[in-house]
């Protein structure tokens, strides 16, 4: 009976809110041209920009696996590996999540991190903290390439200097939080000590021009499946942002895509000196990327193309969105499902905490990093 009620006074209190919310954008759209505004806004992103991004998806894809395949990946590894322990506390082998999030996506760190062969070289709060840093990277490739296809490739290397600086916070932080609340973590994930760093290999057999075939078919048959799961968040999520981001148009409403209700903006534009100094934002609306990021960073990304039509988006601010969307990336939906499948549910608040205030340093680091480059150059 108690479950009953609860469920019963959950739903109720859902209706309210729904049609609270929808019959607050009805009163001042009308409500056909709010339902046709919701619908026009998500056909035009699918057709805009869901299979622009999945084409992306697909080609990163490809050459990802190509890079995989053909010892890219190894070489970046051994570069990065060096730098592993003084800037994230973390053996050298963790150089290969970082690249492998980079050009796939958050859970590539965990395959990782279930295979015994990686994991050996770590203690069990660093490999926790393994959530946080394979986050920081994710989907980095992707973010790259749309930003530089839409002509702001200058800024969007900036912002993956911006996020390289928001990993080490959140992986530091996530340490720094796990030892505190749980000291007995620190101990090797196996026990003994664990011999010299092996690496772990990737090629596959057969002939120099099958592996070639095979690694660009399969890399972007993975893409695929990167491009469908974002477009639940785009269609759903950039929809609302846009419908309480931007306003009426030239002739008020019509049930043209786009339309809504500013609410974001005007929310934004009585604190918007705080965003100008902390990100360099001039225009309210930008804040709808990175609250967007925290859902989805494919979902933010389908905010861009409108900011670009709208004239609010310059280097500066692709930089921070590239930092804060590449941090970020999702984190609130993937973090829980990525500590639980580690067996550390009771840490997916910390890992949330630290990312939070990692990604809002990310978006500081790379705006600040874009004004220094800036007076350089």
């Amino acid at each position: 009976m108690k479950f009953t009620t609860k469920r019963s006074i959950e739903a109720l209190i859902f209706l309210v809110i729904f049609f609270l919310f929808f019959g607050c954008l009805a009163w001042k759209m009308t409500l056909p041209h709010m339902l046709n505004t919701f619908m026009q806004t998500a056909y035009h992103l699918l057709m805009e920009t869901v299979f622009y991004l999945m084409a992306i998806c697909v080609l990163m894809g490809a050459i990802s696996k190509l890079f995989t395949e053909f010892g890219v990946v190894r070489l970046l590894e051994n570069i990065l590996r060096p730098l592993m322990k003084p800037l994230y506390n973390l053996p050298g082998v963790a150089a290969l999540g970082a690249v492998m999030t980079f050009l796939s996506d958050n859970p590539a760190i965990i395959t990782l991190s279930k295979d015994p062969n990686f994991s050996q070289y770590f203690k069990k709060y660093q490999l926790v903290s393994l959530t946080n840093f394979g986050t920081a990277f994710g989907m980095g490739l992707v973010v790259l390439a749309f930003m530089t296809g839409l002509g702001f490739g200058g800024g969007a290397l900036v912002g993956i200097l911006g996020a390289v600086v928001g990993s080490i916070i959140s992986t530091r932080l996530m340490q720094r939080f796990t030892l505190k609340s749980y000291p007995e973590l620190d101990v090797p994930v196996c026990e003994g000590e664990a011999g010299d760093e092996q690496q772990i290999s990737f090629k596959t057999e057969g002939s120099t021009f099958l592996r070639f075939l095979n690694s660009m078919l399969d890399g972007g048959k993975d893409g695929v499946g990167i491009g469908l799961a974002i477009i639940p968040g785009v269609l759903c999520i950039s929809t609302i942002v846009m419908m309480l981001t931007f306003g009426p148009g030239a002739e008020g409403y019509t049930g043209a895509a786009y339309e809504g209700v500013p609410v974001i903006t005007w929310a934004c534009g009585k604190i918007n000196f705080v965003f100008d100094w902390l990100f360099g934002f001039k225009a309210p609306q930008l804040v709808g990327f990175p609250m967007t990021a925290l859902g989805a960073v494919g979902a933010a990304l389908g905010l861009v193309p409108r900011f670009i039509q709208e004239g609010i988006i310059d280097g500066n601010a692709v930089a921070v969105f590239t930092a804060m969307g590449m941090c970020w990336s999702g984190y609130l939906s993937t973090h829980t499902a990525m500590l639980d499948s580690m067996g550390y549910r009771k840490l997916i608040s910390k890992a949330i905490l630290a990312h939070t205030i990692a990604g809002l340093c990310a978006g500081v680091a790379a705006h600040w990093l874009y004004v220094l480059f800036g007076l350089i150059f």
